[in-house]
């Protein structure tokens, strides 16, 4: 009756390859290499116990802790009181303050009474969404072999949190309570949290702990402490009341003393005769950040003459997120190792930063303090050779060489980059914006895609594009690159009307700047290709795929792999045009490329196998189809390990063969290996899941369970809405299914008003003429007809008919399927003999673009007779039926099912017609057959 409609992804980058309507591994650029690595299962977060002692804090608390005493008590008496729920204890104040020592104090001196006590940054929510990730591949190193997404792996954490006591956690510097807030929502069992912010407002549930300055008493024992300097009381009275008091100015100010063996005397002359450095008005909650910046003049300025490069270096640390900036990126292009570790050691003695073996830390303070007076300070400089330029290149020399779809391995590599690629977007001055800039932030929104954040992905995706085109202009070709991943992502969501004049305008600048015979014109003209195919319109794709074939053919030989590749494409867009008799030579001849270039056992080889095999169910020889399949399912297996995630993508199609030729026990058993790999690969919310759940859903519906395939489809619809919110079209696919098998399970009038749903988000998303429209109004009409209600019926499938018949042309066999369910409703309403020319001319459109052997020519043979039947001619019926089973026979062998549903209605026209004996025999062959495909489930 009716099915889904396919679309295809366009494809992002210069040399990205774009697959429609099928599914397989997609593999760029020349010799490419896909990397496995072993991998384990990953436990449930209740089933992860409390670590015996696990202590993550980002330095040691200092020694010299003055005048906190009060604060430390109070902290301790609200955890010492604590009960059976989690207790939250904010703790406010200026920056410098020293919200984060105390925090740190209580941390490290109450280690012994939590299993885990873990720090994590919490100044934006992507910040603290991966410290929440990091806690989980500590807790569940499994997260890290698997390479769960930085959404799941947090998700995971949050709730290994909630189902566990005994754990402290400190959520530093906190900015905005949205940022937290559905995570102190969440957490309710028995944990202790310490929140610093320097906003003093309600932070839900909490108690809150408000920190002032020291007082002098304090403050002097705290400078006599750093110093050891004992007979100086009155002159560091003074030098804090210069410094207002703030327990940083004065580590700093104590720490410069201490390296420069001078005085508290000689100090504070010093610091009288430095006039604050002139700064734009700050804001009332950084109020001191002037007093606090001469004492960082002083340091500087001795620093700078000590070593010079150690000023240019921290100035380039404050461009980073400030915590847990990895030391190697410094050593990429800035200097060599042994000269930045020099710089390092003389930074971290006067205090201006902290730092351990593997990285640095540097307060907030401090880097917007180098910040500010760096504007100044480089603004008549060449831009190339800031600070800001030094963080972009080394950022830059970070990345991975190694591809990070293809290579896991790279993942947590680029779960290290991101915080800082953002953090440096964010606090970049004008002039150091550039076009490695953009790139970052594209490799950001990349890494984002593939985690499924496809939001996150879209935010910098349009922020590379807007740099590019400041950068470069308008019409560069990079500037196209740009405009294709943005489109891209959009696609993703569920936008392609969005999507579209991105890709025009793209194609556009890339044909204006290289020629229209370029490489890179013919990725334009394919994936523009691809967008129009996602809007209904495979009509207008067609000429763009052939011209990118003959581009691709002409620039790189008849034998390349990418002319594969354009092969492929054109071989779908055909396919979905009705005409999978021209698209099997294309996949034919793309399958015999990519072996020739690449060997028999590359996983392209594997994607080639995948799609000729698709060409030939298209065509009803699923049985030819099957090997191919399986041959693939081998070469993925053997190339990437078992636990791959696009190994379970040709466990997918593997399974679909499987469905095809009637053994859908055997699908069901690879599609559970499926689920289970793409789950411990990305997550338990990643949209990839959501496909795999309802291909299970679908197997188990095969054989006869729909009350296992509920589950899965609820599942997978809550998955695909958190994904992409409750409009994208991949919602309605969803709910499409999920009411399928409600309808199985004789719940029809439940199904109704989610097609229903389905129905009005496809025509918001997609339009009111798209071929999925046409879908979902069948699929509406034919629960209007199990209720008995074909009038409801019958204007939907009128509609659905109209709407394919303009989207393909009226030789489609999606024509032919609407001009069947069509009948169906007009037999349903007892108009079987306006149904009978109807039903003729879909048997016509199915023979002739489907030829005269195809299993759907035999379900269309049926359905006529069947109408034969209904007008009191059983003897016209009879040479259809017998036909359709010769057909059913010879695609799916004598066991499948519709082989015994042929048998049983010839049985009942024979009977009819008075050849009882005969009607006997094929109804026991029936009932064999029905056993037989009974036994193989």
């Amino acid at each position: 009756m009716t099915g889904e409609s396919v679309t295809g992804l366009p494809a992002p980058g210069t040399r990205s390859i774009s697959i429609n309507n099928v599914s397989g591994i997609a593999v760029t650029g020349d010799n490419a290499t896909i990397y496995h690595g072993a991998l384990g299962a990953l436990r449930p977060p209740d089933q992860v116990p409390v670590p015996s002692r696990l202590v993550i804090l980002p330095r040691s608390p200092v020694r010299n802790f003055v005048g906190r005493a009060g604060d430390l008590e109070r902290l301790q008496k609200v955890f010492d009181g604590a009960s059976a729920s989690a207790v939250i204890q904010a703790v406010s104040g200026l920056g410098g303050i020293g919200k984060s020592e105390l925090a740190l104090q209580y941390a490290s001196g109450n280690a012994d009474r939590y299993g885990l006590v873990f720090w994590a940054a919490a100044d934006s929510a992507e910040r603290l969404q991966a410290s929440l990730a990091d806690l989980a591949r500590r807790l569940e190193p499994a997260h890290a072999s698997l390479g769960t997404t930085t959404e799941d792996a947090a998700g995971w954490a949050m709730q290994w949190l909630h189902t566990h006591s005994g754990w402290l956690l400190v959520l530093d510097n906190v900015n905005e309570r949205r940022t937290v807030a559905p995570l102190l929502s969440k957490l309710a069992k028995h944990g202790n949290i310490i929140l610093t912010t320097r906003h003093d407002i309600d932070w839900q549930r909490s108690a809150l702990l408000p920190l002032d300055v020291l007082t002098v008493e304090d403050a002097v024992t705290l400078l006599a402490g750093i110093t050891g300097q004992r007979d100086e009381r009155a002159a560091m009275a003074e030098l804090a009341a210069e410094l207002g008091y703030l327990p940083l100015a004065l580590d700093q100010a104590g720490a410069y003393i201490v390296e420069r063996q001078i005085s508290a005397t000689t100090y504070l002359k010093l610091l009288q005769r430095l006039a604050p450095p002139p700064m734009e008005a700050v804001e009332s909650e950084s109020r001191g950040l002037q007093d606090i910046a001469r004492v960082w003049g002083v340091t500087l300025a001795v620093i700078n003459d000590r070593r010079e490069s150690a000023i240019f270096l921290v100035e380039v640390l404050a461009y980073f997120a400030p915590t847990s900036i990895p030391r190697h990126y410094l050593t990429s292009t800035i200097e060599d190792s042994e000269s930045v570790d020099r710089d390092l050691q003389v930074l971290a003695s006067y205090s201006m930063i902290s730092l351990n073996a593997e990285t640095i830390s540097i307060h907030p303070l401090v880097q917007e303090m180098l910040r500010r007076q760096a504007r100044q300070k480089y603004a008549q400089t060449d831009p190339s050779q800031s600070p800001a330029a030094a963080a972009v290149r080394a950022l830059t020399g970070s990345i991975p060489i190694e591809d990070m779809e293809a290579d896991l391995r790279t993942w947590p590599a680029w779960r290290e980059l991101i915080p800082h690629i953002d953090f440096l977007a964010d606090h970049l001055p004008s002039e150091a914006v550039s076009g490695q800039v953009a790139a970052l932030l594209e490799a950001s929104a990349r890494f984002a895609s593939i985690q499924g954040q496809y939001s996150v992905a879209l935010a910098n995706a349009e922020r590379a594009l807007a740099i590019t085109e400041t950068t470069f202009g308008l019409d560069h070709p990079t500037v196209a690159t740009r405009l294709n991943n943005l489109a891209s992502t959009l696609s993703a969501l569920g936008r392609p009307v969005e999507a579209l004049p991105l890709q025009q305008r793209a194609l556009a600048i890339a044909e204006a700047a290289l020629g229209p015979d370029h490489p890179a014109v013919a990725t334009r003209l394919n994936n523009l290709a691809s967008t129009l195919s996602a809007l209904g319109r495979p009509v207008e794709a067609l000429p763009l795929q052939q011209r990118a074939l003959a581009i691709a053919e002409a620039a790189l030989g008849l034998d390349h792999p990418t002319v594969a590749t354009r092969l492929n494409n054109l071989a779908s867009t055909l396919s979905a045009l009705g005409r999978p008799v021209e698209a099997l030579p294309l996949q034919q001849r793309a399958l015999a490329i990519a072996e020739a270039a690449l060997g028999p056992d590359h996983p392209a080889v594997a994607t080639r196998l995948n799609n000729l095999a698709s060409t030939l169910s298209a065509l009803g020889r699923p049985v030819e189809a099957l090997p191919l399949q399986q041959r693939a399912l081998a070469i993925a297996e053997a190339a990437l390990g078992p636990d791959h995630p696009d190994v379970a993508v040709h466990q997918g199609n593997l399974a679909a063969g499987y469905r095809a030729v009637g053994r859908p026990s055997e699908a069901a058993t690879l599609l559970k290996q499926a689920s289970a790999i793409t789950e411990a690969v990305f997550g338990p919310n990643h949209p990839d899941l959501a496909i795999s759940l309802g291909n299970l859903a679908t197997s188990y519906s095969d054989l006869g369970r729909p009350a296992d395939a509920l589950p899965l489809q609820q599942r997978a619809l809550t998955i695909t809405e958190s994904a992409f919110g409750a409009s994208h079209p991949a919602v309605a696919t969803s709910l499409n299914n999920l009411a399928s098998t409600l309808s199985a399970l004789g719940r029809s009038a439940e199904a109704l008003p989610i097609q229903k749903r389905a129905l009005d988000i496809a025509e918001a998303a997609l339009g009111s003429d798209h071929p999925s429209v046409a879908t979902y109004l069948g699929n509406l009409a034919t629960s209007y007809s199990d209720l008995g209600r074909p009038a409801d019926a019958l204007p939907l499938q009128q509609r659905a008919l109209t709407i394919t018949e303009s989207a393909f042309g009226a030789s489609h066999p999606a024509v032919a399927t609407s001009l069947n369910n069509l009948a169906s409703t007009l037999s349903a309403l007892g108009r079987s003999a306006e149904a009978l020319p109807i039903q003729k001319r879909a048997l016509d459109i199915a023979e002739a673009a489907l030829g005269s052997d195809h299993p759907s020519v035999a379900t269309y043979l049926g359905n006529l007779a069947t109408s034969y039947s209904d007008l009191g001619r059983p003897a016209d019926a009879l040479p259809l039926q017998q036909r359709a089973l010769t057909i059913t026979e010879s695609a799916f062998g004598a066991s499948h099912p519709a082989v015994a549903t042929s048998l049983n209605n010839l049985a009942s026209t024979l009977e009819v017609l008075g050849q009882t004996a005969e009607a006997i025999r094929l109804q026991r062959r029936a009932e064999d057959a029905r056993l037989s495909s009974e036994a193989e489930r």
